[in-house]
């Protein structure tokens, strides 16, 4: 099996279509960043067969707004005729928000995560390795389409030596900075989608247990640690960065910083020798007052994925599928947060922004 690091889409023009690099396959994830426009009637996101008009669509997430407080429709399209169509209630996408829509593709069926809690799961009615494009349309903003591959297995391997708890930034000799991902044109405007019928409403989904990285994956590439690189253009709402690792099995704990000129924006500090994660900012040559609630998601040697969303107010982080924390911005010049660190007792093998 191939294996690809797509560089992610950045503020494409709606309606938009592009090609998913490698296609689908289990594992994989898919993370769009955006807003919804204030007087939304409806937006979608489709995982289609193909971007010529008529291609099958294996997967239709359909936001509506027509009733309040708004409803999801997930559908199929399929030889040139609609399946029958799902409905959720009580959408967690809100007209004139910002949202972060993760898809985990699992063995039978997407996962679908709206700002980090589980929404639905939509059972497979096409394969997904026959899907190779992504479309997006309706009343929207998007500000990132971003692809990240299932995460490696992991032999057991030796722990790194430990860190100091609150490390600033030491140069890193023989690293040199690693480049962001340039924008990519979109593929041309994508015609409107055959209308779909109505059907009475479904039940919600019952809560779940979040999403567990998959093993059997062959490592893609390597990444000494200490780790550090150039967040090229800082951060701003919607930015998200994409970090997937392994806890050592006898770690104590690691670190991931965000960090700016002369100090440290966010603090991300899991400490298996306290069973909690700290987060904290370094302003002004000080590290501020430390938050420790929301239990700790990380085990030792286990394999994780974790996305940090930047968002205008506050850093959203999700660990394996499930939202954690949020973090409240304590330096408030997000252009100004150019620099990703990661430390401690941890094996790093993917890191995509």
């Amino acid at each position: 099996m191939a294996f690809y690091n797509q560089e992610p889409f950045y503020n494409p023009s709606i309606p938009f279509a592009g090609s998913i690099q490698g296609g689908l396959q289990e594992g994989k994830t898919i993370t769009i960043s955006g807003r919804i426009l204030p007087r939304a009637e409806r937006f979608h996101v489709n995982l289609q067969c193909g971007s010529k008009s008529g291609a099958d669509i294996a997967l239709h997430f359909n936001p509506r707004y027509d009733s309040y407080p708004g409803y999801i429709v997930t559908n199929t399209f399929q030889r040139s005729s609609w399946g029958k169509e799902e409905r959720k209630q009580n959408s967690p996408f809100t007209p004139g928000s910002s949202f972060t829509l993760l898809i985990i593709v699992q063995r039978d069926s997407y996962q679908l995560n709206a700002n980090g809690c589980h929404v639905m799961d939509y059972r497979h009615c096409i394969p997904f390795n026959a899907v190779d494009t992504i479309s997006v349309g309706g009343n929207v903003e998007v500000t990132s389409i971003a692809f990240q591959n299932p995460a490696p297995y992991f032999p057991p391997q030796p722990a790194f030596p430990g860190f100091p708890a609150q490390p600033g930034f030491p140069a890193q000799p023989g690293f040199p900075a690693q480049p962001g991902f340039p924008a990519q044109p979109g593929f041309p405007a994508m015609p409107g989608f055959p209308a779909m019928p109505g059907f009475p409403a479904q039940p919600g989904c019952p809560p779940h247990p979040g999403f567990t990285p998959q093993p059997g994956f062959p490592a893609q590439q390597g990444y000494v640690v200490p780790y550090k690189t150039i967040v090229n253009g800082g951060l701003h709402p919607g930015r998200t960065i994409n970090i997937q690792g392994m806890a050592s099995f006898n770690a104590k704990r690691f670190h991931i910083n965000l960090g700016f000129n002369k100090g440290i924006a966010l603090h991300y500090n899991p400490r298996f020798d306290e069973n909690v994660v700290v987060r904290n900012s370094k302003l002004r040559d000080k590290y501020g007052e430390e938050e420790r609630c929301g239990g700790m998601p990380f085990h030792r040697g286990q394999p994780f994925t974790m996305m940090i969303s930047c968002e205008a107010q506050f850093f959203r982080i999700i660990v394996n599928g499930n939202q954690t924390n949020t973090y409240k911005h304590r330096h408030p010049h997000l252009q100004q947060i150019d620099v990703l660190e990661v430390g401690g007792d941890v094996t790093l093998t993917y890191v995509m922004f």
